[in-house]
């Protein structure tokens, strides 16, 4: 499985690049939707993660799927599934985390949502790199 990490510098770093952009672009729309459903809609913070990581997955999915992974021509059904719980077992950290912050500090709750986020973001382009978008049915 660590043969799959290796790839030229210049291919590792483009791949990254594109992994961050993607990130960025998924996890600003996850933060941007989740605080208009609690300024916009009234919902409680945690129901709005769980909307705001909804869409994101959209736009993670589609932008890893032709940008950041797009060497591996990972089929597309498989990616997906694959990617879907990639992403849903992220997002359940995700919650359990933010449940957790929103209790245990007085941070504010756009500020947690953030740096969860942030956080997530090696973990899943790990499994996304060494599984979610192979194309070998390995491991």
């Amino acid at each position: 499985m660590l043969a799959a990490l290796r790839l030229p510098a210049a291919s590792l770093l483009r791949q990254l690049a594109w992994f961050i952009a993607v990130g960025c672009a998924a996890a600003a729309t996850h933060w941007c939707v989740a605080v208009a459903c609690v300024e916009g809609l009234g919902l409680a913070p945690l129901a709005a993660n769980a909307v705001g990581w909804l869409v994101a997955f959209l736009v993670s999915f589609c932008g890893h799927y032709r940008l950041t992974f797009r060497h591996a021509a990972a089929p597309l059904a498989r990616a997906a599934r694959r990617f879907f719980l990639v992403s849903a077992a992220g997002f359940a950290l995700n919650e359990a985390a933010y449940a957790w912050l929103l209790h245990a500090t007085a941070l504010p709750y756009d500020l947690l949502l953030a740096l969860i986020l942030v956080a997530l973001a090696v973990l899943t382009f790990l499994a996304s790199r060494l599984w979610a978008f192979r194309r070998t049915h390995g491991a």
